[in-house]
């Protein structure tokens, strides 16, 4: 009889077990997947930390955690392709390793953020330290953009480390970004002041050693050099040109003519040649008089960025859903916006296991409130403009793990 008992036990025990298919199912949310083409109601299962099931009806008796996702949005975790998380305490680091740079875990998750990528702010030099101390302990994905300069952005931009041509080797930088290719994503160039184009081509020359893509923080010099010779005679398709929608006039020209405020003709044929156009918003790298004359004639970014470091957090820039939501207030297509935050951001960058939610795909899943109402953001000259929607971040999970929870929905209250 008790061999009979344990029997049942276990066949039980198993029946169960094999009912509960999946760890979490989110269901009844506003999927939208912009790789897949989805845009509608489904339910979202997951299992060993990837997607498991996209479905229209997923039966709840199969997930172990059940979450309500009524009347939210699910989208892929979102990508941040231009931050600042080389976090230190180096008197002469700022960005690098030093005080002007933030911890990546306490401005992603937050905000429905499961991957940023570091602009540069670790060189050939510091990039095993930047590893070591911010990529191999954050529990966000950190990847990376090398810095040209091999001391990467080390004192303030008039810096000896970031303005003497001799720290920027190119074959030193494609050397470190073949070592780390998991983590090294492409090759960056900024803050470079002095009116000419080395940094750009030794970081183009870093760029095609190591078969990766180049960011461009452009502008800095007086006499202004021209992005009509950027665009057209340098970059090459998917490399990507950041603080799209600066207007720092002295030093730096502008993608919309300011006295006709009508797009310059170029900036389109660089687009069509595959030229990518990044927000990366700042504290002193986006303009309503850049971006609202530019999407009146479509010219949205294909990335939303933050260019978040100490000096943005506080601004005009906030965070990743505030310069998302600002795009919305501006008329760019709420799906648009969706996809230049995931998998526009993940082909970017190369990593295109992210930014989707194909079953077998990571299960990294932002769930975010559309706030409707009235609501103000301004720029980094502090000119406003009013919009009726607001993106909030309800929960994010990262690998299958809840990371962020707003409102406590996927805690399972105790019956007392």
């Amino acid at each position: 009889m008790r061999k009979l008992l344990l029997l049942i036990f276990f066949s039980v025990s198993q029946l169960v077990s094999n009912a509960q298919s999946y760890t979490i199912i989110l269901k009844g949310g506003h999927l939208i997947d912009p790789r897949n083409g989805i845009n509608e109601v489904m339910d979202v299962a997951i299992q060993d930390g990837k997607i498991a099931a996209v479905a229209k009806n997923i039966d709840p008796k199969l997930g172990k955690l059940v979450i309500d996702a009524v009347g939210k949005y699910i989208t892929p975790g979102l990508i941040d392709i231009h931050g600042h998380v080389f976090a230190g305490t180096t008197a002469d680091g700022q960005l690098e390793n030093g005080f002007s740079s933030l911890p990546a875990d306490g401005f992603t998750f937050r905000v429905g953020v499961t991957t940023i990528v570091d602009a540069g702010d670790a060189g050939a030099k510091s990039f095993p330290v930047f590893k070591a101390n911010v990529i191999d302990r954050s529990q966000t994905r950190v990847l990376a953009f090398l810095n040209i300069s091999n001391e990467g952005m080390r004192g303030d931009e008039m810096s000896v480390w970031q303005q003497n041509t001799e720290f920027m080797d190119p074959e030193m930088a494609a050397k470190v970004a073949k070592q780390y290719p998991d983590h090294i994503v492409g090759i960056k160039v900024a803050h470079f002041h002095s009116p000419d184009f080395i940094a750009v081509d030794r970081a183009l020359q870093a760029g095609r050693l190591a078969n990766l893509p180049v960011m461009i923080d452009f502008g800095g010099a007086k006499p202004r050099l021209s992005i009509e010779d950027l665009f057209i005679k340098r970059l090459r398709k998917g490399d990507i040109f950041t603080h799209t929608f600066g207007q720092l006039l002295e030093t730096k020209e502008t993608i919309v003519d300011v006295e006709t405020k009508t797009l310059k003709p170029f900036v389109i044929e660089a687009r069509k040649r595959g030229v990518i156009f990044d927000v990366g918003h700042g504290g002193g790298s986006f303009a309503f008089s850049q971006a609202i004359p530019a999407a009146k004639v479509g010219f949205f970014p294909e990335t939303i960025s933050t260019d978040l470091h100490t000096g943005s957090m506080n601004s005009a820039m906030k965070d990743m859903l505030n310069v998302m939501s600002k795009f919305l207030a501006i008329k760019m297509p709420f799906n648009d916006v969706i996809k230049a935050s995931t998998w526009a951001a993940a082909q970017a960058i190369n990593h295109e296991e992210l930014g989707h939610l194909s079953v077998g795909a990571i299960a990294d899943i932002t769930m975010l409130n559309l706030r409707q109402g009235k609501f103000g953001f301004y720029d980094v000259a502090r000119f406003k403009v009013e919009g009726e929607q607001l993106l909030e971040c309800e929960m994010t999970i990262k690998g299958g793990r809840v990371v962020y929870d707003l409102n406590a929905r996927s805690i399972i209250q105790e019956s007392k």
